[in-house]
Order: C-alpha cells, then sequence, then structure tokens
C-alpha cells in the first residue's frame, strides 16, 4: 500500500511540473498562479501543498531537474573534453548550452523572472548555479589568470546570446541556423581566451 501510494504521489508531482512548464510557456511565470497549474494538471487545488511549498520551490525543483538531466548527459558523452585551449572543446560546451537553453527555454525564462523580482531566490539560484560555474572555471584554468571570471564572462554571453537569438528572435539573427549560432559563439570564445 506504501508503494501504490509513493507511485501515485511521485505521479502527481511529476504531472505538477509538466503542468507549471506548460503554464509557465503560455502566461510568464509572473503571470502564472497556483490555481492555474493545478487545473492544468487536473489536481486539486490543495494537492500542490503536498508536494511543494509556493511556487518558487516548484520552479527551484524544475531547476534540480534540469541541472540533474545535464549533467547525466555531459557524463554519458565521451565527446566531453575540458581542455579549452582546443577549438573543439570550446565549441561541444557551447552547443551543449545552446541544447540545454533550447530545450528548457521555458524553465529558463521564468528562473530569469522569479529572480528579478524576488532577491531571495535570486540568491538561491545563484548558490544553485555555483557548482556549473565552478565547473566551468575549471575549463578556463589553463586559459585565464581569472578562471571564475572568465567563466562568468563568457557564461552571460552565451546566455544573452541565446536569449536574443532564442526567444527574442532579433532580425539581425533571424536566419542564423544552430550551427552557426554556435560557431559564431565559439570563435569569439576562443578568440576572447586563446587569442585566435
Amino acid at each position: 500500500m506504501a508503494d501504490s501510494r509513493k507511485a501515485k504521489a511521485a505521479e502527481t508531482e511529476a504531472a505538477l511540473k509538466a503542468a507549471a512548464r506548460r503554464v509557465f510557456d503560455r502566461v510568464g511565470y509572473l503571470n502564472a498562479k497556483i490555481t492555474d497549474i493545478t487545473a492544468e494538471a487536473g489536481r486539486a487545488a490543495g494537492s500542490f501543498y503536498n508536494h511543494f511549498g509556493s511556487k518558487e520551490d516548484l520552479l527551484e525543483s524544475l531547476l534540480s531537474d534540469m541541472i540533474e538531466a545535464g549533467d547525466q548527459e555531459v557524463l554519458a558523452d565521451a565527446e566531453h573534453d575540458a581542455d579549452f585551449r582546443k577549438r573543439e572543446a570550446i565549441r561541444w560546451h557551447v552547443a551543449q548550452y545552446w541544447r540545454f537553453f533550447q530545450a528548457h527555454r521555458t524553465e529558463v525564462l521564468a528562473l530569469d523572472q522569479a529572480a528579478m523580482v524576488d532577491q531571495r531566490f535570486a540568491e538561491r539560484l545563484a548558490t544553485l548555479l555555483e557548482p556549473d560555474l565552478r565547473h566551468l572555471a575549471d575549463h578556463f584554468a589553463e586559459v585565464s589568470d581569472r578562471p571564475e571570471a572568465t567563466a562568468l564572462a563568457v557564461s552571460a554571453l552565451w546566455r544573452q546570446f541565446a536569449h536574443t537569438t532564442l526567444v527574442q528572435r532579433h532580425p539581425a539573427v533571424a536566419d542564423l541556423t544552430d550551427d552557426e549560432a554556435i560557431d559564431l559563439l565559439t570563435d569569439l570564445t576562443d578568440r576572447g581566451v586563446n587569442g585566435r
């Protein structure tokens, strides 16, 4: 009986997360209400609080899922190379980031919106993302005297360009293919850190 309850709880939590993604995509994180999410999931409004304390807790759970899935993909890929003296290693990381942003655009935008209006959440988000930033900084250790600052600057470039291209759809990049975008970011990063 306990296994049945656990399975039902896991099913409800997954349904709420999937519903939240759809609602966030449709109306944005800031406009989404918990009742919108539970209605979208086909669950009673009170069921939300059996799994999450707030909309921010749900978003944090989505982020944890995204990070875990991304880490699994990186670990499973034999082509991962941490040597950023090589253009191919940089390109692999840019491509991973680009695909991650495409796959999780809705969640990334929701995280941005939540951090914009809630300083506590912004600080929590920075803490949650710190291990990924440190991992990227390790890749810059051989090519930069300030690997943490370099990782922060480069990741901001990648993120803003992905947002401008994939969300805002700026006219200057309207005809840019994914491969062209990845190559552009790769070249900018490679030239910036390796002087090529």
